[in-house]
């Protein structure tokens, strides 16, 4: 944690405001969002299939609508989006706190994702201006604040629960209102740097036929379906074993305690000795490795305290191989779309994370359900593991035949 402490230290006041912005961010979502459907199922009374709707129409309006808040940033910049987003997810969480009716909680559910499609393209996009060439360390930093955040925000959630939900909700919102304040004094205004902008489909055309960062988005989707996994299939695994809710919430403790005290000496590890694309790749196999301790295990009578040992050891490495790519990843993004486009760029990465989340859960969800009536309980994660090599390899091709560094541009690794 020194470490990180020194890093942050060393950057300019902006990207300062950003990092710790991260954090406010994922402390007032993972405070409210991880309790949202008890509430929306005891107070609010909502049918299951109603609770779903509302989740998903908060995940959709997010995940579909990353490519619009990303061109939104660089057509009128960064600053103006990132406290549009900060704001409008003050009036969503408000609203979930002060609401039972089923159409206001819809309405908060959509302001509440398309806050999240403003803010998040916006912020990596001026972090990836802003650090220059520092961009993977920058962004490492970043993800240690965005570590902290998921680890905090539970904590501060369950001693609001004890008030009341709406006292969980109006906090949420708080924070997100003086974040708005916050970034609206202190943060310069930026824009990026690039000449006269042409008509919005003749540059979403210019980012799709990128042919090197399509190939790149599309061997990463894999690694946003296996990442998820964390709220997916290893929950569902604890569950099964009788870790209940505690054991849930122990997973999440150790990867985001991981993040915290391991990502800024792990990325200056990675650094010294690989290019970008090889801690990439790397860390996608490592990823992909990680579901084989519960693959081994599938099928053998362990006792459940015996039996949680590789659900451990698949989240130590899935933690690790992510924490590898991560930083190199966003970077690596940043450099493709050159002066130009960045937030647009982010955008339509964060667009494909969203599909490969979506299609992993889909099949993974699946795979799950049959491995339970069949003697095929390790094929779910035998299949996730293939999708992690498999997205390695595709990476790694790519760097082999230099097209994760745009023509002219040398990627550094700090």
């Amino acid at each position: 944690m020194s470490g990180a402490l020194r890093q942050f230290r060393s950057f300019d006041r902006p990207i300062q405001l950003l990092q710790i912005n991260q954090l406010g961010i994922n402390l007032g979502f993972y405070m409210l969002m991880p309790y949202l459907a008890q509430h929306l199922s005891a107070a609010a009374g909502l049918a299951a299939w109603t609770i779903g709707l509302v989740l998903g129409l908060r995940n959709f309006s997010q995940q579909g609508m990353f490519l619009i808040g990303g061109t939104l940033a660089d057509r009128l910049g960064y600053k103006p989006m990132i406290m549009a987003g900060c704001a409008l997810r003050t009036i969503g969480f408000a609203l979930f706190g002060l609401t039972t009716s089923l159409p206001w909680l819809l309405a908060a559910a959509a302001v509440t994702g398309f806050a999240g499609a403003l803010f998040n393209p916006a912020a990596r996009a001026y972090l990836a201006v802003e650090a220059g060439e520092r961009k993977v360390a920058a962004f490492a930093v970043f993800n240690v604040f965005y570590q902290a955040g998921i680890l905090l925000g539970p904590l501060a959630g369950i001693a609001l629960m004890s008030v009341g939900f709406p006292a969980v909700c109006l906090s949420a919102a708080a924070i997100f209102a003086v974040l708005t304040v916050l970034q609206g004094a202190c943060l310069p205004a930026r824009r990026p740097r690039a000449a006269e902008h042409q008509p919005v489909l003749r540059e979403w055309r210019a980012a799709f036929g990128n042919r090197a960062f399509v190939s790149f988005a599309a061997a990463m989707i894999a690694s946003y379906a296996l990442s998820y996994q964390m709220y997916l299939a290893l929950p569902l695994q604890v569950q099964r074993l009788g870790g209940g809710q505690a054991g849930v919430m122990a997973l999440y403790a150790l990867s985001a305690l991981l993040g915290i005290a391991g990502q800024v000496h792990l990325t200056t590890w990675c650094a010294a000795r690989w290019s970008r694309g090889q801690a990439i790749s790397r860390g996608l196999a490592l990823m992909g490795l990680a579901f084989l301790p519960p693959a081994a295990v599938a099928n053998l009578p362990l006792a459940p305290v015996w039996a949680m040992l590789p659900v451990l050891a698949c989240t130590l490495l899935l933690t690790v191989g992510t924490l590898m790519a991560f930083p190199f990843e966003m970077a690596t993004i940043a450099d493709m779309a050159g002066d130009r486009l960045i937030g647009t760029y982010y955008g339509i990465y964060n667009l494909a994370s969203g599909v490969g989340i979506l299609a992993g859960n889909l099949v993974a969800g699946a795979l799950l359900d049959a491995a339970r009536t069949t003697r095929l309980a390790a094929l779910p994660w035998l299949l996730l593991a293939v999708a992690g090599l498999a997205s390695a390899a595709a990476v790694r091709r790519l760097d082999r035949r230099d097209r994760l560094t745009p023509v002219g541009r040398v990627a550094t690794a700090t």
